[in-house]
């Protein structure tokens, strides 16, 4: 049993700090910007809520974060009310934000100095993932930090994975990120022709996704995805986010991102629709108006 802290209790971190307690079985302080949710954390999990970041990683074994983006990060991180302020020499501070690899390396930097470790390792499986403890966690740093930490991890993982120092986590997230894009735009596609062609959608899938066509999300988002239902998943929003770093990454490093590039332009056309709450499989919608 180790003491933890949880940064961010929103839909990801919320069952996320849930399973450190009940299935990990450590003492964990909670922190959340609006206070009810980390009291209700409290009430459903036990252990305490704490009023700043910094008042939270105060005495803590590992501190693990789980906010919207860079700035977020920032604020909960650095600062005098920030987690950095009250991390204790050797512990451990586990941030599984989806953020860019340039801030990952920044605060891998700020814990160096200041005697504590440092590992970026964002999160794949979305909000079911999460509840259901089985999320594939992509990690950067170094390798004593995460042995440390991947048991910790280890309660609501999957799969956890070293990749790299800092940044590494960050950029293999890119990378899930960019796959998905570009297959959900094509299993898309691949639903209206089919319809399109006046073809039995579930007959077709039960056939093709036997051979090399065969994706989770063909699995998991093609019976919503053909009854119109957008409500099953990563939001929209949240996507461009992801997007944005990755297009932001790849004018860094030279990479070509054509696909993601137009996807991200398609899931801007899915938002004036309405849907920024959506699932990412509503470009699907968009083909279909």
């Amino acid at each position: 049993m180790a003491k933890v802290a949880f940064l961010g209790l929103g839909v990801m971190g919320f069952p996320m700090a849930g399973h450190l307690a009940k299935k990990g079985g450590h003492e964990v302080t909670v922190y959340n910007r609006t206070p009810a949710k980390a009291q209700a954390w409290v009430e459903k999990f036990g252990g305490r809520a704490a009023p700043t970041p910094k008042a939270a990683a105060e005495g803590q074994d590992f501190v693990m974060c789980c906010v919207g983006n860079d700035n977020d990060l920032r604020a909960v991180t650095i600062g005098p009310d920030g987690a950095f302020a009250g991390m204790k020499k050797g512990a451990t501070f586990v941030d599984h934000t989806t953020a860019s690899a340039e801030i990952a390396r920044e605060l891998d930097a700020a814990a160096q100095k200041a005697g504590f470790k440092f590992v970026d390792a964002p999160v794949s499986g979305g909000q079911a993932g999460a509840e259901n403890g089985v999320l594939t966690v992509m990690c950067g740093g170094k390798q004593d930090a995460y042995a440390g930490a991947e048991p910790v991890i280890g309660a609501y993982a999957r799969m956890c994975k070293l990749l790299g120092p800092a940044g590494s986590g960050q950029l293999t997230k890119m990378v899930n990120q960019i796959c998905i894009a570009g297959l959900v735009q094509g299993l898309s596609e691949g639903i209206h022709f089919a319809k399109k062609s006046g073809l039995d959608v579930a007959a077709v899938i039960d056939v093709i996704s036997k051979g090399a066509a065969q994706s989770w999300q063909m699995e998991n988002r093609y019976k919503t995805m053909s009854e119109g239902k957008y409500d099953f998943g990563f939001a929209v929003e949240w996507m461009r986010k992801d997007l944005s770093i990755c297009i932001a990454e790849a004018r860094r490093n030279g990479a070509n991102l054509p696909v993601s590039a137009l996807v991200d332009q398609f899931y801007a056309e899915v938002e004036k629709m309405g849907g920024k709450r959506w699932d990412t499989s509503s470009l699907l919608a968009r083909l279909e108006r």
